[in-house]
């Protein structure tokens, strides 16, 4: 597998993130800001957003940050380098992988992506990855973390750990088979095959993909399609959804309380009462 500056499109191996990296600071990694109901998170790690400890750190408080606002609405993921997001920091994981103790912290650094990825995909809000670039491994992990997910026609995406004779071990083994089912979870897992954003678009793994010179506009114009719609049935429909997928959760018991939660919600009243209005005219 190829090695791209201090990257590697792997991910495993690793203690919990604690230290920025030498020259980089946590805040310089991330550019957030709130617009329109969305919050915008620019992924700024050169060269390639690889998954270092402080970058998992820095990305974990920023989610922080915004849970503690309630001005958003949709959280859009989107990187200003050449590729969307990594995998594994080289450097770090070299040095895991030769301390005597690597595999606890293989082991627990895994469970630091875990963790992040699952706090993610757990969001009230709607999450949108933008993914203008090469989203392997980790990357495309967190990719998987979303909601909603656009390439770009050119961008490569797989998780192709097998070949260092690794796993997918930050939740890719569990979430691209929900999403795909166990038959192509295999093909691309176990044929460590990453495949570009028009044939992602075609087997289920991202929703739209678009040539790169359209990406940033039409993942725009989605997050402000998501945005303008009513917060308490984007929740409702988010919680209803993730139920369909949880064994032994009663998914459509989920659907009637909130059915009915949603007849006492402000904004939904609003919204059908203009409905019923706009009918009887």
């Amino acid at each position: 597998m190829a090695a791209t500056g201090d990257a590697i499109v792997v991910v495993d191996g690793m203690r919990e993130p604690q230290i920025a990296a030498k020259g980089q600071t946590e805040t310089a990694m991330f550019q957030t800001s709130v617009t329109g109901r969305i919050a915008t998170m620019v992924m700024s790690l050169p060269p390639v957003n690889a998954l270092s400890e402080a970058w998992i750190s820095g990305f974990a408080r920023e989610i922080g940050a915004l849970e503690a606002r309630s001005d958003w609405k949709v959280l859009h993921i989107r990187s200003d380098q050449k590729v969307f997001c990594a995998g594994a920091d080289l450097k770090e994981m070299r040095g895991r992988f030769e301390a005597a103790n690597g595999p606890d912290l293989t082991y627990a650094y895994v469970a630091s992506i875990q963790r992040l990825y699952s706090r993610i995909e757990s969001l009230q809000q709607i999450t949108l990855a933008e993914i203008g670039g090469a989203a392997l491994g980790g990357g495309f992990e967190l990719a998987l973390a979303c909601d909603l997910r656009i390439a770009a026609a050119e961008a490569r995406l797989g998780l192709p750990e097998v070949q260092l004779g690794l796993i997918p071990g930050g939740g890719g083994t569990q979430r691209l088979t929900r999403l795909v089912g166990r038959g192509l979870a295999n093909r691309l897992i176990l044929g460590a095959e990453a495949v570009d954003g028009a044939t992602a678009e075609r087997l289920g793994l991202v929703q739209w993909a678009c040539p790169r010179a359209e990406l940033a506009n039409r993942a725009l114009e989605i997050a402000r399609r998501v945005a303008a719609l009513p917060t308490g049935a984007l929740t409702a429909a988010k919680h209803c959804i993730a139920s369909a997928s949880r064994p032994g959760r009663g998914g459509y018991g989920d659907e009637l309380e909130l059915t009915r939660d949603l007849q006492t919600d402000a904004e939904t009243r609003e919204r059908v009462s203009a409905f019923i209005a706009g009918a009887r005219a």
